[in-house]
């Protein structure tokens, strides 16, 4: 059994192995332990300000984080769809309370959620991260729990809006001092937590969450989405580390950070930038990043060229971040049979036990994610593209899992009953 651990996010001069932020270092076969009591105060490393240091934590120094190279992004309105409606209006569904009173949220909450509201990667030595955060809020939303929502978007605020724009740091570390050591910002944590906000504004009617949405949703539009790009817009994981100017190979992109469903949201805030596009140019790069012989994306994509490959300096690997390009598919419910077939097949079915990491350059698996929540994902897109019922087993999430795949389980569901409640009748 493999115990590789996956870095999520690039290094400009060479590849390191690093736990990534949501990723377990070993998924698979780990009993989840409780986590160890730890200071949750803000903790940040004296003197970055807004220089980021690295993608993500690996060493870029001296990198100016809040520069913003000239014409990265050019809002304008989006269209209107319908003869009378306004421009920017949201596309998606509403959020708020299509989780209910679950008692999978109540044990999620109870396992993953601390007092203060710091979300805990229980497989990833106890972090927290913004992904992590904006998962948690938009799980509250589901749930309609707000005094929830409001310890996590409390805890995410105070110790993560550190930098000095309005983005968040992307990692929070219990045993560090400080905490917080890397300035850099995760995108998909960003646009998570401002999705998540303007689903509470909108459940809940309160203003300062919309101006909070707001504020993020313009910044990570301005600094980190290359609107004029030849691909259409592309989403850079963070704002250091990822462009032309940073990798010879750049700009990088990871598609599973083009979360759909937040996208049909948030012109509801920012209604300045054309978030019709930013879906247009994902689904148009999943159909281009297509590789090997089993037709999947990798992880970290090159776009320098007009012909889009694998990027320099990592595994070629369909691994723990692409798994979730299916579960923002079906949750936006876009895309063409097509782009679903390549995940249907490597998953085989929806009674499948454990999901493949897979090497693209010969299709063949080289590790197994084996906590039950992770095979919510084919259920998911069986539901989405076939109608198939989700399994009994799957309709709620089951103690002793790990923090990643137990979100991933608890987002299926809330996309399957956002969209295709059909799935989970009896």
């Amino acid at each position: 059994m493999s115990r590789r651990m996956v870095s999520t996010l690039a290094c400009a001069a060479a590849l390191l192995l690093a736990p990534a932020p949501g990723r377990a270092q070993s998924p698979q076969g780990l009993q989840a332990p409780q986590p160890a009591q730890a200071a949750e105060g803000t903790q940040v490393a004296q003197g970055q300000g807004a220089q980021g240091q690295g993608a993500q934590g690996q060493g870029l120094q001296g990198m100016d984080a809040t520069t913003v190279p000239p014409a990265t992004a050019v809002p304008s309105l989006p269209q209107a769809t319908n003869p009378g409606e306004a421009p920017g209006r949201a596309a998606g569904l509403a959020l708020a309370g299509t989780l209910g009173d679950d008692p999978s949220w109540r044990a999620y909450r109870a396992r993953f959620v601390t007092e203060k509201g710091r979300i805990i990667d229980t497989a990833n030595g106890f972090i927290s991260h913004s992904e992590g955060q904006g998962y948690g809020m938009l799980l509250a939303v589901a749930a309609n729990d707000r005094a929830t929502f409001e310890r996590i978007w409390g805890w995410t605020r105070a110790n993560l809006l550190v930098r000095s724009d309005e983005l968040m740091a992307w990692r929070w570390a219990p045993d560090q001092r400080p905490a917080v050591a890397d300035m850099n910002n995760a995108t998909d944590g960003d646009i998570l937590v401002a999705w998540a906000l303007t689903e509470a504004a909108e459940a809940w009617g309160e203003p300062s969450y919309r101006t909070a949405a707001r504020r993020i949703a313009v910044e990570f539009g301005r600094k980190t989405i290359l609107f004029r790009d030849a691909h259409g817009p592309l989403v850079l994981p963070a704002v250091a580390g990822f462009a032309a100017r940073d990798r010879a190979d750049g700009p990088l992109v990871n598609l599973s950070y083009w979360v759909f469903p937040a996208f049909q949201r948030l012109g509801i805030v920012a209604p300045e930038y054309d978030w019709a596009s930013v879906i247009r140019s994902g689904v148009e790069i999943l159909r281009q990043s297509r590789f090997g012989p089993s037709g999947l994306p990798t992880e970290w994509i090159s776009a320098k060229e007009e012909a889009l490959r694998p990027a320099d300096g990592f595994p070629p690997l369909f691994s723990y971040n692409a798994i979730r390009i299916p579960l923002y598919l079906a949750w936006a419910g876009i895309g063409r049979p097509e782009d679903y077939a390549p995940f249907r097949t490597l998953w085989g079915g929806i009674d499948r036990e454990r999901l493949p990491i897979v090497d693209t350059r010969d299709g063949r698996p080289v590790e197994w994610l084996t906590e039950p929540g992770y095979t919510a994902l084919p259920a998911l897109v069986a539901c989405a593209q076939e109608g198939t019922p989700f399994p009994e087993s799957l309709r709620s999430v089951q103690d002793g899992q790990n923090y990643y795949p137990t979100t991933l389980h608890l987002l299926a569901l809330v996309a399957a009953r956002m969209r295709y409640p059909s799935c989970l009748r009896s």
